[in-house]
């Protein structure tokens, strides 16, 4: 038995990265799921590892609300309905300072980040509401609580953004038996970190940022995301769940 069996989930940037281990892991749990993603090769290769009768691909653009009607519809059609959504999608962007950012660049990180989730809270709501029950986890970030010098303006911005969204929506939709939580992860040692730092500068980091001396696994993110998407949080709502290794315990 697993935590989420009979579950229907939507994984929003699920085809790589931390995103695909937190579409492999609701699996494992026994989660239906849809990927949606823009990257249709990586989705669709995934969805074929998974199993069709467990996981599809969708292509979304989560700064466009017709492709999340599209995504909900094909998630109801193919599944018949909609438990979870995990709104992992997000962009980084070049570490710069406040005067050095490209206009450009800080609207599309804003627009990813913080009004893709705005847009997919929205295009899922009216199915949870109608059917009086529902979890939605945001993916915020450590540099939604405090300063980040490994970022720049703009992801900080936005990942802020994304808790005052998560608890606007579940104050609203508490009496509806959805919960709304923001999970904010730390250094996680994705395939992309990996991929852009050297072993010393994973070591560096490890040993003078990060008070557990070294990076989290994505599977340890994943893990708190699959408890806010069970019944074993069915009272947990509009909270952030830190998951850094007590780095925001320190000012560095």
């Amino acid at each position: 038995m697993g935590l989420l069996d009979g579950k229907v989930a939507i994984i929003t940037g699920g085809a790589k990265g931390m995103g695909e281990f937190h579409t492999r892991k609701l699996v494992d749990e026994g989660a239906k799921v849809v990927i949606g993603d823009l990257d249709a090769e990586n989705g669709e290769k995934v969805a074929r590892d998974i199993g069709e009768d467990k996981a599809i691909f969708v292509e979304l653009d989560v700064t466009n609300p017709n492709s999340w009607d599209t995504v909900v519809q094909k998630t109801k059609d193919t599944f018949g309905t909609i438990d979870i959504l995990v709104n992992n999608a997000g962009l980084a962007g070049a570490i710069t300072g406040l005067l050095d950012i490209e206009e450009g660049l800080y609207k599309k990180i804003i627009d990813i980040n913080q009004n893709g989730i705005f847009y997919g809270m929205r295009a899922v709501l009216p199915t949870m509401v109608e059917k009086n029950n529902g979890s939605i986890i945001n993916i915020s970030s450590l540099a939604g609580l405090r300063h980040d010098i490994t970022v720049n303006p703009a992801y900080t911005a936005s990942k802020f953004a994304i808790r005052g969204l998560t608890k606007q929506a579940a104050y609203e939709f508490a009496d509806k038996n959805i919960r709304v939580n923001a999970v904010l992860p730390g250094a996680i040692l994705t395939p992309m970190a990996e991929a852009t730092l050297t072993k010393e500068q994973i070591d560096d980091v490890s040993q003078n940022l990060l008070p557990m001396k070294r990076f989290a696994d994505p599977k340890e993110v994943s893990e708190v995301v699959v408890f806010l998407a069970s019944d074993k949080a069915s009272y947990v709502s509009g909270g952030d769940y830190v998951v850094d290794g007590a780095r925001a315990t320190i000012n560095k």
